[in-house]
């Protein structure tokens, strides 16, 4: 029984992908994007699945860590991208962190994973990097997405556009500007690539961290951000694709 009720569940999850897919190519504005599509491949999506490993991230009433609900949003954009053959990159495709194994206490694993996830982005020409979180707060009402840009002129309206499609697809009732980030966040200062960090909702939350745990859910917001991202333009050049 229980192996009926998880192929069930596998199977509407699928169909809900395609239909998303279905719905995506069939709108105007996609139509529009379609001979583009060979100046794509001139770009690489950079895939941040925040934290990982020992370090998890902000955590939910129910213990789930933020690194992994981060990872399961990353690795279906990063499969959604696959699909329409857009080159991508993700920094770590497991629970894990990318320190160097030279790295002894768990700040040393902290400051030596961001480095690494420098290091991988910067080596990569012409990039966007799209670094997926989940947000906390002492208040268990604060819900919402927030998405936060990098350098300004590059990278404010990748972050407007994301901001705004989220927001209409998951939580229409938070009306939020995307925010310049601060300077205190390592990675997003130290990079030069068109880049945002994407706060997915709340584990703070009860509701919307019980949201962030359903495939569904983040499959959703994976859509949406391949959706951003595909309609975007050129990451170095301005050109826009619709």
């Amino acid at each position: 029984m229980k192996r009926f009720v998880t192929e069930r569940r596998t199977l509407l999850c699928f169909f809900t992908v395609i239909c998303l897919i279905t719905a995506l190519t069939q709108a105007p504005w996609f139509q529009k994007t379609l001979p583009a599509f060979a100046r794509m491949n001139q770009q690489t999506l950079i895939i941040d699945p925040g934290h990982g490993g020992e370090d998890g991230g902000a955590v939910s009433a129910s213990g789930q860590a933020e690194s992994q609900i981060n990872l399961a949003i990353a690795l279906e954009l990063d499969q959604l991208m696959g699909f329409y053959g857009v080159p991508a990159v993700m920094t770590r495709y497991t629970d894990v962190s990318i320190h160097d194994e030279s790295a002894g206490t768990l700040r040393e694993k902290k400051v030596s994973d961001l480095h690494n996830r420098v290091a991988l982005i910067n080596r990569i020409e012409n990039a966007t990097l799209i670094s997926i979180h989940q947000n906390a707060s002492p208040n268990p009402s604060h819900r919402g997405i927030q998405v936060f840009y990098g350098e300004e002129a590059l990278s404010m309206p990748l972050a407007q556009q994301v901001q705004q499609t989220l927001t209409e697809v998951a939580a229409p009732e938070k009306k939020r500007a995307p925010q310049h980030i601060a300077s205190s966040v390592y990675l997003m200062n130290h990079i030069s690539c068109r880049a945002i960090l994407v706060e997915c909702g709340f584990l703070s939350n009860p509701e919307e961290a019980r949201l962030l745990q359903e495939r569904a859910y983040q499959m959703k917001l994976a859509m949406s951000l391949a959706a951003c991202y595909l309609t975007s333009g050129n990451s170095q050049e301005g050109e826009s694709f619709v």
